[in-house]
């Protein structure tokens, strides 16, 4: 091509090419908004008192997950039918066993509890497993799996299982699950299971909800004994240690005596009970009998010594003074004179203006001080 040809096209801008983009178009959505509208229609419609109290009882399930979910709802308008619910279920619960399963990661928590929930629906048990998935501390979503990890346990007439999003709570629990178990025992669910959130020092806030607490662990995979925090272990009213099949059968045993003997280090917390260390392999099947026979016979000691009952009222106590904290705690932040002032204190402590000491006194005068204006 001439010289003065190719300099003319660098001018124009206009050169041939095999390349060419086309001018998109707006893609439809993917669902309409007519479809949207009627699906949000369709979750906001509450069914009478009555009806979820008499399909609770009566052991739908269907209805108990609608008002599992009310309770999980954060919408205000939800609240009030929520605790009527939950107040007319009331005296039909707390005729169960609660255990709250918690262990390190990998320790094979969903594969034991339906291994132990097969045995149990086996025997002619109706057991609920209330299993809380982590939530994402960016987007607040949980996967929500555990209908997927336990697909034979989701399929038995006698188990139900429920995810439920951890959304932040500490304790590796759900916000709402104490609420929870009611309505399940209520539905005659004799056996109800609290799967929990990892391991750490909040974890043992499920010990304030359970009857029996299980801590899951592993032979073979480590530093045992510094996995886990030492506070979790002394909460544990039995150590089980899973995967006990094949080569690690053998490392599974020497773990065993390892956590038997640092257990008998920690002081008792129950009378007349001193935390058990047993093997099992949840793939295998194999030693889950002897786990719950450990879970029985730790029912039946708390039961003889008067223990059981003294725990449950405690734990209602216990309940009662978390549901002030909270509700006080809403309260301040939903105060409009607090609202109008919290960014300004926030402000004034990144500018080195106020510590944070003071920015929370600060808070709080304008709090109560719009208290007394009222």
């Amino acid at each position: 091509m001439p010289d003065n040809k190719r300099d003319k096209k660098k001018r124009t801008g206009k050169t041939k090419s095999a390349l060419r983009v086309n001018k998109s178009i707006d893609q439809p959505p993917s669902i309409s908004n007519d479809v949207v509208k009627a699906f949000m229609k369709k979750q906001q419609k509450l069914l009478p008192l009555e009806k979820y109290v008499d399909g609770i009882l009566s052991g739908d399930r269907i209805i108990l997950s609608k008002a599992i979910t009310l309770i999980e709802s954060l919408l205000p308008e939800h609240y009030d039918l929520a605790q009527k619910i939950i107040e007319r279920c009331m005296p039909y619960s707390g005729d169960s066993i609660r255990v709250g399963i918690t262990g390190v990661p990998g320790a094979g928590k969903s594969t034991f509890i339906e291994a132990l929930g097969k045995y149990l629906t086996g025997e002619g048990h109706k057991i609920a497993v209330l299993a809380v998935d982590p939530s994402s501390e960016l987007s607040r979503g949980s996967i929500l799996g555990d209908k997927t990890r336990m697909e034979m346990l989701s399929k038995d007439d006698n188990a139900f299982v429920r995810p439920s999003p951890s959304a932040g709570t500490l304790g590796g629990v759900a916000r709402k699950t104490r609420e929870i178990i009611v309505l399940c025992e209520a539905a005659g669910f004799n056996k109800v299971f609290v799967e929990t959130v990892g391991v750490g020092h909040s974890e043992i806030t499920v010990h304030s909800m359970v009857d029996f607490f299980l801590l899951l662990m592993l032979a073979g995979a480590g530093d045992e004994l510094q996995g886990i925090k030492r506070g979790v272990m002394e909460m544990s009213d039995g150590i089980v240690i899973n995967k006990a099949d094949g080569d690690n059968t053998e490392k599974a045993e020497i773990a065993k005596v390892q956590f038997q003997n640092v257990l008998q280090l920690f002081p008792k917390q129950q009378p007349d009970w001193s935390p058990k260390v047993l093997t099992c392999s949840a793939l295998n099947k194999t030693g889950i009998d002897k786990v719950w026979n450990m879970i029985l016979d730790h029912h039946d000691t708390m039961n003889k010594t008067g223990y059981f009952r003294l725990k449950r009222d405690q734990q209602k106590i216990n309940r009662m003074y978390e549901t002030i904290n909270r509700s006080l705690s809403s309260h301040f932040y939903q105060n409009p004179e607090v609202k109008s002032k919290l960014r300004k204190v926030e402000k004034a402590m990144q500018n080195n203006k106020l510590s944070a000491y003071q920015a929370a006194q600060q808070l709080l005068n304008y709090y109560f001080k719009d208290l007394k204006t009222d």
